[in-house]
């Protein structure tokens, strides 16, 4: 018995085998979201087909192998069957351990109806992918390879997850939730979870999406980002002190104002260069009612102020980080306004750098 499986593969593959599970099974990979819901299905499919009784031993290159041998080929007292879980965190399970580990592999077909073996390993190399131990796993057992969700990829795999909860959502809305939390399967997913209580079925629109994911009781950083590009100083200030009473983290903040500032900075540059603006927009994924405001943004502020906007930028995360800046406040909340207002206040002069 040799399979590997994708981590999509398996819940159809559990439902398949019903009370007839495979006496072992591997999971590896670098992904936890993927991992913990690869063994979540495993001990629930294995409860279902009556493995009632579960051990789990955490071992490496310097555990006592032997003894965890001794114990998988004990036998239940009242005969109920088990569930075995072996967690190896480092994937190293040394000379004596991968000897255990493929007479473990070797005998498992011999325990089938009485007993589930499940290995947990991190992603492993080339050469431990050819060891004797874990060639043994893969010839004796289904192997779930849980790949490396790599940014490219990111859009899909969140379109794919909507798509169980039954919503949708158009390529740049896609593109912006990657964004958001490229890196961070587990960010992901809480937000697709969020997603589902907050809309029903169907098309979720970009609106939608930045409401839910970043968002406050009262203000969001999304319009605050929208009132600054307006010119609406008043109200930046007073979202500015809601969010700031609302305890909104400030480094979240400054990324609303700070990474717009960055991105209108390079639209100004592309603009005077000569380059395609709205070209520009599209590959930054500017659309509707932000793509205005951000031409309204940008015929109010004079070109040369932007490289100035953005080293303010810089200068007030040195801040929030409890440095000192000359020039600046120490309040970060204070000089974070200022930093808004500075594309905001219709009134500030052309002229200034500071």
């Amino acid at each position: 018995m040799g399979m590997t499986l994708r981590p999509e593969q398996l819940p159809a593959h559990l439902e398949r085998a019903g009370q007839s599970l495979e006496a072992l099974y591997t999971v590896t990979g670098d992904e936890p979201l993927l991992v913990i819901e690869a063994g979540d299905l495993l001990r629930q499919a294995s409860r279902t087909a009556g493995y009632t009784e579960r051990d789990t031993v955490v071992a490496d290159a310097r555990s006592d192998w032997n003894t965890l041998l001794s114990a998988s080929q004990s036998i239940s007292l009242f005969g109920d069957r088990r569930l075995l879980e072996l967690k190896i965190p480092t994937g190293k399970p040394g000379k004596t351990g991968g000897d255990v580990i493929a007479r473990l592999a070797k005998q498992a077909p011999s325990q089938k109806g009485d007993c589930v073996t499940v290995v947990m390993l991190p992603k492993l190399d080339r050469t431990t992918k050819a060891s004797a131990w874990f060639t043994a796993l893969t010839t004796h057992g289904v192997v779930i390879d849980v790949p490396t969700i790599e940014r490219p990829a990111l859009p899909g795999w969140i379109g794919e997850r909507l798509g169980r909860q039954k919503q949708r959502a158009r390529p740049d809305v896609l593109q912006w939730l990657a964004d958001r939390v490229e890196g961070n399967l587990l960010a992901a997913h809480q937000e697709i979870l969020k997603l589902a209580l907050l809309y029903p079925e169907g098309d979720l629109t970009l609106d939608n999406v930045q409401e839910a994911v970043m968002n406050v009781a009262r203000y969001d950083v999304f319009k605050l980002r929208d009132a600054m590009l307006a010119g609406d100083a008043r109200r930046v200030v007073r979202m500015l002190e809601g969010l700031r009473a609302e305890g909104e983290a400030l480094p979240l903040v400054l990324w609303a104002v700070g990474e717009e500032i960055r991105l209108l900075a390079r639209l100004s540059q592309a603009g005077q260069q000569g380059q395609s603006v709205p070209a520009l927009m599209r590959t930054l994924r500017f659309y509707g009612s932000h793509e205005q405001l951000a031409n309204q943004a940008l015929r109010r502020v004079p070109a040369h102020a932007w490289p100035a906007a953005v080293r303010h930028a810089h200068d007030v995360d040195k801040i929030i980080k409890g440095l000192r800046v000359p020039g600046r406040l120490s309040d970060p909340w204070h000089e974070v306004t200022r930093l808004a207002l500075r594309v905001a206040a219709s009134t500030a002069s052309p002229a200034s750098t500071v």
